[in-house]
């Protein structure tokens, strides 16, 4: 999916404060050298997380973000302070049998706080708000600069 096809499609499927929320998230993207290939997004070959945008009715939102990635913990270079993982924390992704191959999931250490039956996507953020979206954002920056270490 190009850039100009995720503006496109932001345009066509979101409205109001929805629609300025992911054409900011879509800028995000861009600055931090994220790049979209279809619902994946990556950053130097790895997998930062995953996005679904588009109006078809046979889903249930037309924007879900999925994050990849180790949070098991805080990281030095990205702080969260306690509103931030309690957002990320509201957002665990309980595994629904999807067919991720992550059925039934797996106890996992979320910011120093436990959780049983967690999807292979740690979190999901369903039509994100724009709090919800600084907290994705933090997640996505220790995404990168956990692969920017191990480059």
């Amino acid at each position: 999916m190009s850039e100009k096809r995720i503006e496109d499609v932001i345009r066509d499927t979101l409205k109001g404060d929805l629609q300025k929320n992911a054409i900011d998230f879509n800028e995000y993207l861009k600055v931090n050298e994220l790049t979209a290939n279809g619902a994946e997004i990556s950053y130097k070959g790895e997998v930062m997380c995953y996005m679904h945008l588009d109006s078809a009715d046979d889903y249930p939102n037309p924007w879900i973000i999925w994050t990849e990635g180790d949070y098991s913990h805080e990281t030095e270079d990205v702080f969260m302070d306690e509103q931030m993982k309690e957002i990320a924390w509201a957002h665990v992704n309980i595994c629904k049998s999807c067919g991720a191959d992550c059925s039934p999931g797996k106890r996992k250490m979320i910011f120093g706080k436990e959780f049983d039956n967690v999807c292979s996507a740690d979190m999901a953020f369903y039509i994100p708000n724009a709090e919800e979206l600084d907290c994705l954002k933090k997640l996505l920056d220790m995404r990168k600069n956990d692969i920017l270490r191990n480059i």
